[in-house]
């Protein structure tokens, strides 16, 4: 199975931009879709977006539509998400997971997460 590690979390402020990556290894990690998720305190893990396994196919949440974008590189193993436009609210630990290629269905195989933080 895939083992997945995110890096890139920071403290930024409100309009500001951050990359997140989400390093892959153990597994085929070309053949499996992608998404990010995030968890604020207090609240549920919500869906940011998806990525198919050739990145021909995006999802997004509408809270992040035209401010995030989601890439991958396989020869690196590893899936980007370019966060622009951001807000105090997308304050939360931001974790990946391998996808069903439906871009729904989850395989659960969560990293540590990052922390983003974004000050008013």
């Amino acid at each position: 199975q895939v083992q997945l590690v995110e890096s890139g979390g920071g403290l930024v402020q409100a309009g500001g931009s951050l990359r997140l990556s989400c390093g892959a290894s153990g597994g085929a990690f070309s053949k499996y879709a992608m998404g990010w998720f995030r968890q604020a305190p207090g609240k549920d893990r919500e869906f940011v977006g998806a990525i198919s396994w050739s990145g021909g196919m995006t999802r997004y949440a509408d809270s992040v539509k035209g401010r995030f974008t989601i890439s991958r590189d396989n020869a690196k193993n590893t899936m980007y998400l370019q966060m622009n436009s951001l807000k105090p609210e997308d304050t939360a630990v931001y974790y990946c997971t391998a996808m069903y290629s439906d871009l729904v269905g989850l395989f659960n195989n969560w990293g540590q997460g990052t922390q983003v933080t974004v000050s008013s």
